[in-house]
């Protein structure tokens, strides 16, 4: 397998299960090549302590650790949370983490003068593609390296015979070996028991979930949190000004002590087939919520309407990894227009898993209360509406007509 022209590989490391054993991997099957590992911060916390120890000791020349949280949070989740984007009812959070990602693989490679990139994606996941198409787009000449299509490893659990064969260390075990990602935005399950949709997942299991609690573990009184908006942005959480790294950082406390952002979808993976994942989000599905109770009231129903549709072509994009397409900037750029008077405050309730609306107020709202009352007004005579009616209606009045007077008997 060695490929004599590949003396340097950029690595994207996480320190897990995959890419712990690919530093040694490379280095047996590429002639000894230099692997210079690369770590994304963004927002993975305690699980990037001790790395550089671990990759240097399996075998890297280095490693990079690059703190893109903010990066994370404005470039990729502010766009898809103001385009309301979710695919399948799943909030997008490690598909917009990868390109975030990917972006600075490929510069740092090209500064390094790498011949390869290496990424531990598997051949069955969506993550290939969004490294891919990355790279793709910021260093089309690289050369990528995808050991899960190659290798002879077939499984997890033959990946720790390996790790342990070579003096490895894992924080995994075999019985608690699930396929996790996490980041500031979630944390994703799969794998094990999870793989057959007919198993519950273990939620109050001690070490399964990770950010929060599950409902019936949460509190018997609800939590309010008013989060307010500018131009589709969150900036502040029940009146204190944050950045958009502590906005996340707070919310998912909040919301994670509350139960919240707890999907269970089996999802329509890009190459094909379905996967059946859980999902921690308790944050970003609180941002969610408040953003779309905001847009009630400050957008008007035909751009509403039609922001619906572009909404689910915008979470095909990102769930795809084509960030870095002239469709996808188009988008943000009319949605950042749709976005302008997208500003106020909205409170909501959170109890047991469960988000109610309990207030919102925008000073570009659309809602007028005398307009929308019951009672008497001097805006809207009601009177109207008959006119209104008639025309509206005249196609299928007329229809009715001419099909009683003049169409075939038995015809529709």
């Amino acid at each position: 397998m060695a490929d004599q022209k590949i003396k340097k590989v950029v690595l994207a490391y996480s320190g897990g299960l995959d890419t712990s054993i690919i530093i040694p991997w490379l280095k047996e099957n590429y002639d000894n090549c230099e692997v210079i590992a690369v770590s994304g911060d963004v927002g993975q916390g305690t699980e990037l302590e001790g790395l550089e120890e671990k990759a240097i000791k399996t075998g890297a020349s280095k490693l990079y650790v690059l703190d893109l949280k903010k990066e994370f949070v404005e470039d990729f989740i502010w766009p898809a949370l103001k385009c309301d984007a979710k695919y399948e009812d799943y909030l997008l959070g490690t598909s917009f983490a990868r390109p975030c990602i990917a972006k600075h693989l490929a510069q740092i490679a090209i500064d390094e003068g790498a011949d390869a990139i290496c990424h531990g994606c598997t051949g069955k996941g969506n993550d290939q593609v969004r490294f891919e198409l990355t790279i793709k787009a910021f260093a089309p000449q690289m050369k990528i390296i995808a050991p899960w299509r190659v290798w002879d490893i077939k499984s997890r659990d033959e990946e720790i015979d390996y790790a342990e064969a070579h003096n490895i260390p894992l924080k995994i075990t075999r019985e608690t070996n699930y396929s996790k990602d996490k980041n500031l935005w979630h944390l994703s399950h799969e794998g094990m028991d999870l793989e057959d949709p007919a198993n519950e997942p273990l939620y109050n299991k001690p070490g399964f979930l990770e950010m929060g609690v599950s409902p019936e573990q949460a509190p018997d009184k609800p939590t309010y949190v008013t989060i307010h908006f500018e131009k589709g942005i969150p900036t502040m959480v029940d009146g204190e000004a944050l950045g958009p790294v502590e906005i996340i950082e707070k919310l998912n406390a909040i919301g994670g002590a509350n139960g919240i952002g707890l999907p269970d979808i089996v999802e329509n993976r890009l190459v094909g087939m379905k996967s059946r994942g859980v999902y921690e989000t308790p944050g970003g599905t609180i941002l969610y919520k408040a953003h779309d109770v905001l847009e009630t009231i400050t957008l008007d129903k035909e751009s509403a309407h039609f922001k619906n549709v572009i909404s689910q072509k915008m979470a095909d994009i990102i769930y795809n990894g084509q960030w870095y397409t002239p469709l996808c900037e188009a988008i943000c750029a009319f949605n950042d227009k749709l976005q302008e008077t997208v500003t106020g405050d909205v409170t909501l309730k959170l109890y047991k898993g469960n988000m109610i609306n309990a207030g919102v107020t925008s000073p570009y709202t659309l809602y007028d209360e005398q307009t929308a009352s019951f009672g008497e007004d001097e805006d809207y005579n009601q009177a109207d509406s008959a006119g209104f009616i008639n025309l509206f209606g005249l196609p299928i009045k007329e229809r009715a007509l001419l099909q009683q007077k003049k169409w075939p008997k038995g015809d529709c």
